[in-house]
């Protein structure tokens, strides 16, 4: 019955597939690859990781462009929006009634519109409309907020040498704290004391970090950003599409998390949280060292589902016109060649790698956090 099962289902694929070549040639539309290296006749505008020359860029290296401008608002989103879900799921359980209620408001308000509605509110109707234009932009020290985006310094390296030297130094300053923190988790094992081993590294790699950089001499320069006749110059710019991106997915996808974590909290026993009463812990100690480490077995499993989410997610950046996979690649450069097959194949083939890559990763850490039995 599984042979016979699995052939029908391969027949059907393979019919489809048949189906769908020959409708196309019909169509004078000639399915290939060869498009590939064809110069791209349109601008993409944000490529921070690889360089986009109007008339000298490829489809291919289009693709690779939507690629990364894919993984920078998953990887931005993801971690924005686990800091917010906890901080808001924490706090929907608080004690104090005015704390618990907003956690509850933000939750149902943002968990129950359309993601879509929300891109386009925030791009437009919020920062597009209120931000205001590049000559009246909103100063903070060397950093530039205007209407068309976030205009920041960007380091480049004027000294290599110094540089690989400084790089090496602050290697050595994170092996310290990795055996400090050791060192820490053992002796609060063996005396119950607990000490602030976060503000040590974080006072110990910024001491390193900073003298090194001035006694090498600064081995870093900045391009600062300079107003020209309409816009900056110089420097680098994160565009207002991508923040409201960013920041939509981040307010979405933390309202579900927030209930995830909410639920795992609740999860953990009434008689953990008495005993640990019992031995005079307060608020704070109950949660990072009770509460959150038997609640994560609970959290991980359908925060990896929103991880993933967020990832698919991402395609409707282009409501606002941000330049990842769908837009530059299943958008722009199918209407330009027509190969719908191999272009919709590989845009599927991105999403699912990306998926299969996320999963994998937070699976393993949530089968270390599972209990274990002996």
């Amino acid at each position: 019955m599984q042979v016979l099962v699995l052939t029908l289902v391969s027949f059907f694929i393979f019919s489809i597939y048949q189906t769908t070549v020959s409708n196309l040639v019909e169509r004078g539309i000639q399915t290939s690859t060869s498009f590939f290296d064809d110069v791209a006749p349109f601008k993409i505008g944000f490529s921070p990781f690889l360089n986009f020359e109007l008339g000298k860029t490829t489809y291919i290296e289009v693709f690779y462009i939507g690629i990364l401008n894919t993984l920078l608002i998953a990887i931005l989103g993801i971690f924005a929006s686990t800091v917010v879900g906890f901080i808001v799921g924490i706090v929907r359980l608080s004690p104090n009634w005015l704390a618990s209620k907003c956690a509850l408001i933000y939750i149902e308000i943002f968990r129950n519109v359309p993601l879509l509605l929300q891109i386009m509110f925030w791009n437009f109707a919020v920062f597009l409309a209120t931000l205001p234009p590049p000559k009246k932009s909103i100063e903070f020290g060397y950093i530039f907020l205007n209407s068309r985006g976030l205009h920041t310094p960007i380091p480049f390296i004027e000294d290599k040498s110094s540089f690989n030297a400084w790089v090496f130094i602050l290697l050595l300053g994170v092996i310290f704290c990795i055996l400090l923190s050791r060192w820490a988790k053992k002796n609060f094992e063996q005396t119950g004391i607990k000490r602030p081993i976060f503000i040590y590294n974080l006072l110990i790699l910024s001491s390193i970090g900073f003298l090194s950089y001035y006694l090498l001499g600064g081995p870093l320069e900045f391009d600062v950003p300079v107003l020209g006749k309409f816009n900056f110059k110089g420097g680098g710019q994160l565009p207002l599409p991508l923040f409201s991106l960013w920041f939509a997915l981040t307010i979405y996808t933390s309202a579900f998390i927030a209930e995830n974590v909410r639920a795992g909290i609740s999860s953990v026993s009434k008689g953990q949280i008495e005993a640990a009463k019992s031995i005079g812990l307060n608020r704070s100690q109950m949660i990072n060292m009770i509460i959150i480490p038997q609640a994560m077995r609970v959290i991980i499993p359908p925060t990896i589902s929103q991880f993933l989410n967020l990832t698919k997610n991402s395609s409707l950046a282009v409501a606002v016109g941000y330049e990842e996979i769908v837009a530059v690649w299943a958008g722009i450069s199918l209407n330009q060649t027509g190969q719908a097959l191999i272009i919709i194949a590989m845009t599927i083939i991105v999403y699912e790698c990306m998926s299969l890559f996320t999963s994998f990763i937070l699976n393993m850490y949530n089968r270390k956090v599972q209990i274990t039995e002996r």
